[in-house]
């Protein structure tokens, strides 16, 4: 086998292994080998060799990721590393400059965000895509309204009364559901984000940073809505968190994105906070190298040997 990063991740330039080695490690593991990473049966996602830049700045370089059924995965790394542009992918918000993705063991190329949502893929956006204007309950229903029949008015009613039973089940108290959005708190209106996605009819949800401008109780409620997801089992959720406690109190398994490959792929039991952040330092560390090294050179070549550090 080839030579792995930390985690089993292999370095983007790895050649894939030959077939004769894949049949091999397929009868040996009884797991499917798909790019360079072993992918089980009851996986609901995957990810492969993902790629995306926006002009001259590459946010994603080679991303091979997958998500079982059932499984909460956490996402985790530093800011700019990627995270929320792979979220927008994969839910259809924008588009990979190369690799594939699969859904259900069938390929997988949302049109758009409302495609996805077709397919069962749900989100919470780090900037909420809340409206301001309109009510608690309008927002609940942004682009999914329930409408009376045959003639298609809003069903305010009923929005109201599903919007009150989704908040109540996960235990934020909104007292007005006729306010306007914009006149809520931070985490009134996280609540709100979340609780309009989890109370869908998705199996697969992306939660960017869900608990971001929440209270340490508000929070408490979120982490235990997701916990009972994952007692159900039949919700797949991957969630973007910087946290660690929260990563080991929630997740089954976590991935490290980090130059724009992931660098971790570890079920939670088998890491710990100290891997996680020798991880983090060493990136910190070799691009502190790289920019002295740079400085060094710069300075150099004007003739000038003070040491910049």
């Amino acid at each position: 086998m080839p030579d792995q990063q930390p985690g089993g991740a292999l370095p983007p330039d790895q050649p894939l292994l030959p077939a004769e080695e894949v049949a091999s490690d397929e009868k040996v593991t009884g797991e499917k080998l798909v790019g360079p990473r072993a992918v089980s049966g009851d996986d609901v996602l995957r990810v492969e060799h993902i790629s995306k830049s926006f002009g001259p700045t590459r946010a994603l370089r080679d991303v091979n990721l997958h998500l079982r059924k059932g499984e909460i995965l956490g996402l985790l790394g530093d800011n700019g590393s990627g995270k929320s542009t792979l979220i927008k992918i994969i839910c259809g918000f924008q588009k990979q400059d190369s690799g594939q993705m699969f859904l259900h063991g069938e390929p997988y190329e949302p049109k758009s965000v409302d495609d996805a949502r077709a397919h069962g893929i749900d989100t919470v956006y780090q900037d909420l895509a809340l409206v301001d204007e309109l009510s608690v309950y309008h927002n609940m229903f942004l682009r999914r309204e329930r409408v009376h029949r045959p003639v298609p008015f809003l069903d305010n009613a009923l929005m109201r009364r599903d919007t009150r039973k989704a908040l109540d089940d996960i235990g934020i108290n909104i007292p007005r559901l006729d306010m306007p959005v914009a006149r809520l708190s931070g985490g009134q209106r996280q609540a709100i984000a979340v609780a309009r996605t989890v109370s869908g009819e998705a199996d697969i949800l992306l939660l960017d940073e869900p608990l971001a401008a929440m209270g340490a109780k508000e929070g408490g409620m979120i982490l235990e809505l997701i916990d009972r997801l994952k007692q159900d089992g039949e919700v797949s959720v991957m969630i973007i968190l910087h946290n660690y406690a929260h990563v080991f109190a929630t997740c089954d398994r976590v991935n490290l994105l980090q130059d724009g490959v992931i660098a971790l792929d570890k079920p939670v039991a088998e890491t710990s906070v100290g891997e996680l952040n020798e991880i983090v330092v060493e990136e910190y560390r070799r691009a502190r190298q790289a920019a002295v090294a740079a400085d060094t050179a710069a300075k150099q070549a004007h003739g000038d040997t003070t040491d910049p550090r």
